[in-house]
């Protein structure tokens, strides 16, 4: 049996774009962190050949190729593990549509799970390269690549994307009082609308071409934070998540709505320095960066929406059981 623990995250600034259709040509510039909410995935031997796949249902199959789940089915192919195995998937919040880098993560934590299986080692670069073949290449989904850096990698990372292909996921090694301090700002409260994320990526990744200005600027903010970051200001961090809230709302349509607006109007005034939607938008989580002295105030205009206290994970996805024996011991 193997089990791995792989972190979810909160996008802080420069989301849009890892999106190739435009980091390859301009490149682009995420500053992401990781957080203490998971996604677990079990690797189980079975004493028959069959594949049992357990999520949110249940799956029983006699070949890979008859798997619903996409992600399992292709993790499976690329680490080649093709029969006699029962996979489970678990995860500390709701997986559809949080915004906060969950299929990456099931993606990162499956592949981490199947080749541990194997018996093999991968590096976090590894499996977050081959986390982006399976969901960008393989499943053709519409989405970006610093989400599973960051599921594999954990920390809080300044992620570079081309011009071309390149990927590079730099820590940035702030002293504990430092990120203590940018924790403390941290708030993720839940709207309770779950959304797929794909329809409103592929509007964006059709209007690259006009929102090039926008994106741009999404951009810059993240150069912006991590050079005040690395600098010690974590307040910096709240005025640059406010405007890029604005530069992402006019990214796609279906980015925001009028209730997520309301609720981004009241904890502004009522004292959050920076607010917006994690993820592509369109629900999912709020992320409210605020002043600790101003949260008691925010948490009552908010009061509808649930928190989610959440500390920054330092480690990426890794492998929290391994107990591999002959079935036949």
């Amino acid at each position: 049996m193997i089990i791995t623990q792989t972190p979810l995250r909160i996008g802080l600034l420069g989301g849009g774009t890892d999106l190739p259709g435009y980091y390859r040509e301009h490149g682009g510039r995420v500053l992401n962190c990781a957080i203490d909410k998971y996604i677990y995935v079990i690797v189980k031997q079975r004493f028959d050949e069959d594949i049992y796949v357990n999520y949110s249902k249940k799956e029983i199959v006699s070949r890979v190729e008859d798997l619903e789940h996409e992600l399992v089915r292709e993790a499976m192919r690329m680490t080649g593990v093709a029969n006699g195995v029962e996979i489970t998937t678990l995860a500390d919040i709701p997986s559809a549509g949080s915004g906060l880098g969950s299929s990456s993560a099931v993606t990162v934590g499956l592949l981490h799970a199947l080749f541990a299986y194997q018996g093999r080692q991968v590096a976090a670069e590894e499996l977050a390269e081959r986390a982006c073949i399976i969901e960008l290449e393989r499943c053709g989904k519409p989405i970006g690549k610093q989400d599973q850096y960051i599921a594999a990698l954990g920390g809080i990372r300044d992620i570079r994307f081309g011009p071309g292909d390149e990927v590079s996921a730099e820590e940035l090694g702030l002293c504990a009082a430092e990120r203590r301090a940018l924790q403390q700002q941290i708030m993720l409260f839940y709207t309770g609308i779950t959304r797929s994320a794909d329809p409103i990526l592929a509007e964006q990744n059709a209007n690259i071409a006009v929102t090039r200005p926008q994106l741009d600027l999404l951009r810059d903010l993240a150069v912006f934070a991590v050079d005040r970051l690395r600098g010690g200001d974590v307040d910096a961090i709240g005025a640059a998540v406010r405007e890029s809230w604005e530069a992402k709302r006019q990214l796609a349509s279906g980015v925001s709505n009028g209730r997520v607006d309301t609720a981004v109007s009241r904890a502004l005034d009522a004292g959050a320095s920076g607010v917006k939607l994690t993820g592509a938008g369109g629900g999912g989580f709020l992320l409210v960066i605020c002043p600790m002295e101003r949260q008691r105030a925010v948490r009552e205009v908010l009061a509808s929406m649930q928190e989610l206290p959440v500390k920054l994970d330092r480690l990426g996805s890794r492998v929290v059981l391994n107990v591999l024996r002959d079935i036949w011991g």
